[in-house]
């Protein structure tokens, strides 16, 4: 693409998706990145731990690259860095939280945290030809910013994940003055999250879960109290730990990602808690019931978590009793609903009490509901708008919005990762796209895992595996076999006629091969895999994968 005085928007990832944000803005030979997340695979996905956003175009415009500007500490915003940091060299800009945050994961990932820098709600870094301020929003993770690019054309102003709290549990309410101020000088573009748009009204307060978790509390005094909620929502811990003060109970941490958030919040001074209030998960025998509260990861449902052991009967320290009460502060993401009601269950078989969202007020979400984001679009008055962070649904829905509150329908963009919005003080067009998708982490492997092996591990994963194993000696003679292993197809010791009869299959292909053909090793086993295929359908309806294996003795 040509160099112009011309402005682009690139989002990498954050469209039509929830999670794997990542969003570029361009200035002739300026580029800024505004974060950089990942997000959890697919149910289709198998094996796939995280996925993360296609940063070629970034690897193949490096020198261009000023700085990475993080709005929050949220995986969805920062769980790729450590993958992209070992192919792109930059500088990384964020809060206090954010940036302890990311120094623990590039410690598990062996990265040096030399390039990491921090910076507070009102500071103002110079990137190039840009310039980025940071401006405090309300999230559920304390240290949440909003940004806004000062650029030759006017100010791009990106919102983060953001909601309107008067009555935040630590900081200060969102600095609408300050994005009132940003929006007066003129906002050329707006790049506005759409999570929570399909939802009216707006959403509550976290002090509100705090009334609750007191009254949970008051009713729960007999019981040992298990709360889960996400790692990284720091405001609901707090609320947790003010409750457990009142009424006299000590509080555990239960999970690696739990402890790790919370020992790094307590560091950089977030919590508001009593020198002898956090009591080691060793030291628990020590206490009665009522004298304890244990928070733990989990509310996803996920398998490895601490309350998915606990639910089992796995966890090496917590046994749930009947005397336990389970509350559930979090509201499962679309997609983990079967995975959280699977928790449920099994905490109930074991007798302990759940309470979920359905039954209480103990979780409130961090998203902005239609009048707050109403709020933002007045005060911000942007000449164009991007919806982002969203469905295609959610997506469609905050333009309609947009449009509602004035912003011609022409100047309303609804992107797909990888498209090129240029954006000049006349108009702004879509001029292209650039390389973007989804790159696979398995285990250490970072992009090795492609359309082809998924296709393999559903294949194995839906129907099974077939290896026809056949010994054949140099002079092409067949020396032993055809043996056949199933794995995943059918249990060979209560199927004996079904295999003995693909053996056959098998022999006569061998039998009625030439001395040539049984020395081309590919054509025959195209044979093999062709003609045993055609008899398993035809006997069993089923389509394995089938392996030959020819061995030359």
């Amino acid at each position: 693409m040509k160099n112009t005085n011309k402005l682009r928007i690139i989002p990498l990832g954050g469209m039509h998706e929830i999670g794997k944000n990542m969003t570029l803005v361009e200035y002739r030979d300026d580029i800024i990145i505004v974060d950089c997340g990942m997000t959890f695979p697919e149910d289709e996905m198998l094996g796939i731990d995280v996925v993360i956003p296609d940063v070629t175009y970034l690897i193949e415009n490096k020198h261009k690259i000023r700085g990475l500007v993080l709005t929050h500490g949220h995986e969805d915003h920062i769980g790729a860095i450590p993958y992209i940091m070992k192919k792109l060299d930059l500088d990384i800009y964020g809060t206090g939280l954010t940036i302890g945050l990311l120094e623990n994961k590039l410690k598990e990932h062996r990265l040096s945290k030399d390039r990491l820098k921090v910076v507070q709600a009102g500071d103002v870094v110079k990137l190039g030809k840009m310039e980025v301020e940071w401006i405090r929003v309300n999230h559920s993770i304390p240290d949440a910013c909003s940004l806004a690019i000062k650029t030759p054309l006017g100010y791009v102003y990106h919102s983060g994940d953001f909601k309107v709290d008067f009555t935040p549990i630590s900081g200060k309410p969102i600095d609408l003055t300050r994005i009132a101020e940003i929006g007066t000088k003129g906002v050329i573009a707006m790049i506005g999250e759409s999570t929570n748009v399909l939802r009216e009204g707006y959403t509550m307060s976290e002090s509100k879960v705090g009334e609750t978790f007191n009254r949970l509390f008051q009713t729960l005094q007999d019981q040992r109290i298990i709360i889960a909620t996400f790692a990284s929502n720091v405001h609901r811990i707090q609320q947790i730990i003010n409750s457990a003060e009142k009424y006299g109970r000590k509080v555990i941490l239960s999970g690696r990602s739990m402890v790790n958030v919370t020992e790094t919040a307590r560091r950089l001074g977030q919590f508001k808690v009593k020198k002898d209030t956090f009591v080691d998960i060793r030291d628990m025998d020590k206490y009665e019931d009522n004298e304890i509260v244990l928070i733990t990861t989990g509310s996803q449902g996920e398998p490895m978590s601490a309350l998915t052991r606990i639910a089992y009967g796995e966890h090496r320290k917590i046994q749930l009793t009947p005397n336990d009460a389970v509350i559930l502060s979090a509201t499962p993401i679309p997609g983990n609903e079967m995975a959280v009601n699977k928790v449920i269950n099994r905490l109930l078989e074991r007798g302990a009490k759940v309470i979920y969202e359905t039954l209480s007020e103990i979780h409130v979400s961090g998203h902005a509901c239609q009048e707050e984001l109403k709020l933002l679009l007045s005060l911000v008055k942007p000449k164009y708008f991007i919806p982002a962070h969203g469905e295609i649904r959610h997506l469609m829905k905050h333009a309609q919005i947009a449009n509602k509150m004035g912003i011609d329908e022409n100047n309303i963009f609804i992107m797909e990762n990888g498209n090129v919005l240029e954006i000049s003080q006349k108009d702004a067009k879509f001029v292209g796209d650039v390389p973007s998708g989804n790159i696979l982490v398995d285990g250490l492997g970072v992009g090795d895992v492609g359309n082809i092996v998924l296709r393999d591990r559903r294949h194995l994963s839906e129907d099974g595996l077939i290896i026809v194993v056949v010994s054949i000696s140099r002079d092409g003679k067949v020396v032993s076999g055809p043996d056949i292993i199933s794995r995943g197809f059918v249990y060979v010791r209560e199927s004996g006629d079904l295999i003995d009869d693909a053996k056959k299959v098998v022999k006569n292909i061998l039998d009625n091969s030439s001395k040539e053909k049984l020395s081309d090793w590919t054509s025959l086993k195209s044979d093999i895999r062709d003609d045993l295929r055609s008899f398993i359908i035809k006997n069993t309806k089923r389509n394995p994968m089938i392996l030959p294996i020819i061995m030359e003795v």
